[in-house]
């Protein structure tokens, strides 16, 4: 990563409170808060965001959104982060992580596989969407509304880890995640990334 992020000094205001949020939990400043914290006006407007998506759907949904669209993507940031929050919230467990790092989304029930796999097409072939994708949701249970705060969460985690592999933010070890559960996840990431279209190809 060659542009410059705030030091841990010279912050003020969001990015101050990005800074300590890190520190509080992990006892260090991680890559991609120091990247965010270059316009933490667009950090903050993204976390409204979230907090508008996540009530109508709630948590374990919107992880699965997270988690789908983040392997297609092949980020490793969010891989990393979303699978310890999804193992602190109960979202799933180590075993149905690790699964889901190896593209078996078992360890889910049938509502958050159905999201994971339209979180999953949003992000890699959105141009092929159709009602038919729509139609999943709703067989599943969503309605309406959690269908659109589906579609804004994956869309959301699009932006957020895409912004992160344009700027080549370093992968930090994140934490609380057993080793070879981490290292899966990171494969899965790399996985995805492979799978990603370029000019190249």
């Amino acid at each position: 990563m060659i542009i410059s992020t705030p030091p841990v000094d010279d912050v003020r205001g969001h990015a101050a409170d990005m800074y300590a949020d890190d520190i509080a939990e992990d006892g260090f400043v991680f890559g991609h808060t120091r990247a965010m914290a270059v316009n933490p006006e667009a950090h903050e407007a993204f976390l409204a965001l979230i907090r508008a998506i996540v009530p109508s759907i709630g948590v374990r949904v919107y992880e699965a959104a997270t988690l789908g669209a983040a392997r297609a993507i092949g980020s490793g940031h969010c891989l990393l982060a979303h699978g310890r929050k999804s193992l602190r919230a109960d979202v799933v467990d180590e075993k149905g992580l690790s699964s889901f790092a190896h593209g078996d989304d078992s360890g889910f029930d049938d509502a958050e596989r159905a999201v994971i796999r339209y979180a999953e097409k949003l992000s890699s072939d959105p141009g092929s969407m159709t009602d038919a994708d729509t139609v999943a949701l709703r067989e599943a249970g969503f309605s309406d509304r959690q269908i659109v705060d589906i579609t804004l969460a994956a869309g959301a985690r699009n932006h957020f880890s895409r912004s992160l592999l344009a700027l080549a933010v370093p992968l930090d070890e994140v934490p609380g995640l057993e080793p070879s559960l981490a290292r899966s996840l990171v494969e899965a990431a790399r996985a995805g990334g492979e799978r990603r279209p370029t000019a190249d190809r």
